[in-house]
């Protein structure tokens, strides 16, 4: 499957918030109302699209990608660019995500010319952490929130 990449936009943003995730994954379920959708468009969030232009999933670097709570653990201190990443529900656990993320890590280096990565998973996602191991993303740290544990995991690729 071929992907590319477009700046988020108001109607991509409505097609992300409006999708539903069955439970646990409920958890990254949003809804469309101004403040997510500013999120979305004033952070740095970008579309992944497919061969047939239908949008698969979003990603973002940076805080956006960071979980605020996480700070308060220090575990955001060092150098790495922070990724966060959806897929849409129905393309979910039936193996596309690995080409997905390898495609957003591709991106990523070729932007940031940094091969330091480092995302924040919910500790429940076993499957998206699966995922991340199997990309070479090893558990850095972990921290616990209000809503649940995360855990830290970071990608050093060879130069």
């Amino acid at each position: 499957m071929d992907y590319f990449v477009r700046n988020m936009t108001e109607d991509i943003a409505k097609v992300v918030l409006d999708w539903r995730y069955e439970p646990p994954y409920d958890f990254y379920n949003s809804v469309v109302k101004e403040e997510n959708m500013v999120e979305l468009l004033e952070h740095g969030y970008l579309g992944v699209f497919d061969e047939n232009d239908q949008v698969i999933g979003f990603f973002c670097t940076g805080s956006a990608a960071q979980v605020p709570v996480g700070h308060l653990h220090g575990v955001y201190r060092e150098d790495f660019i922070d990724i966060g990443l959806g897929l849409r529900p129905d393309l979910t656990g039936k193996g596309l995500g690995y080409s997905f993320l390898l495609f957003i890590l591709g991106y990523l280096e070729t932007v940031f010319q940094n091969k330091r990565f480092r995302l924040t998973v919910a500790a429940f996602n076993k499957r998206a952490i699966h995922l991340y191991k199997k990309a070479g993303f090893h558990p850095f740290t972990e921290f616990d929130t209000d809503s649940g544990g995360f855990l830290v995991m970071v990608l050093e690729m060879k130069p």
